[in-house]
């Protein structure tokens, strides 16, 4: 909802009571050429309707997460779109909510079994979060993967994940995280074909075979140069140090090389 409605001029104060933020607030954002005021007839410094748009819009960027400078060059990038970055916020903010009413409707299975008013199976116990990884998978990285893979061999190991028993998941994510433990400790080690860099890449391979098929060592190769050309995938192993997403690529193509001579 925009703040302008009659189109009328705000002094500071008027303006903070409005928007429900400080006069503090306001002038910290003139100060650093945010949102810079008026002057009138008079010489007092006021806010008209093009500011009062512009409010609203850092306001809702704020809301979002986005830091007052990304803000700045949102808002003053010519090349910049402002429907279009609304839009991308909004689809956005829909995977969000569609994440949360999946956990809400987990939560409330699981309150309703504890009162002895239903029976949750042992699958539905993990569904929600089994369903939540692959949505922020797809959200994450699915174009890469599904341009790499195909559609087909994306689609198999969502499904294989689906279809796993609460046991099976369970020990996914426990490695998964000992993954990240032991490459952490590895890369202190500093050789990717050692002892440890080995085992590091062995423990990757038994994960993926959690959702793939079957091991294929050119896809695990192809996946691992993934894991250094996109910095969003570096980003996830970078968790155990840094450095760490090239030392598992190296790890992985050192295993490959071992195991296929």
């Amino acid at each position: 909802m925009k703040l302008s409605g009659g189109g009328g001029m705000y002094t500071v104060q008027k303006l903070a009571t409005l928007a429900g933020v400080s006069a503090r607030t306001l002038r910290y954002y003139d100060s650093i050429g945010l949102l810079e005021p008026q002057k009138n007839e008079s010489g007092y410094r006021v806010y008209g309707s093009a500011e009062i748009d512009r409010l609203q819009l850092i306001l809702f960027y704020r809301e979002l997460g986005f830091g007052l400078q990304e803000i700045a060059k949102l808002l003053d990038d010519p090349n910049v779109d402002d429907t279009e970055a609304l839009i991308r916020q909004r689809e956005q903010l829909l995977e969000e909510r569609s994440r949360l009413d999946l956990l809400i409707m987990n939560v409330e299975k699981t309150l309703s079994t504890k009162r002895g008013e239903s029976h949750m199976a042992d699958h539905e116990k993990f569904e929600g979060f089994k369903r939540q990884l692959i949505e922020d998978n797809e959200a994450a990285y699915g174009t890469e993967i599904r341009e790499k893979y195909g559609d087909d061999e994306i689609d198999r190991s969502n499904a294989k994940m689906l279809g796993m028993e609460p046991e099976r998941y369970e020990a996914f994510k426990r490695l998964e995280q000992e993954i990240l433990d032991k490459l952490e400790h590895a890369l202190a080690e500093g050789a990717p074909a050692g002892a440890a860099g080995q085992e590091v890449a062995d423990l990757h391979r038994q994960w993926l075979g959690f959702t793939w098929g079957s091991y294929d060592p050119k896809a695990h190769a192809g996946l691992a140069e993934m894991y250094v050309a996109d910095e969003r995938f570096a980003a996830y192993y970078e968790r155990a140090g840094e450095g760490a997403a090239q030392y598992l690529r190296n790890a992985i193509i050192a295993y490959i090389d071992q195991h296929n001579e």
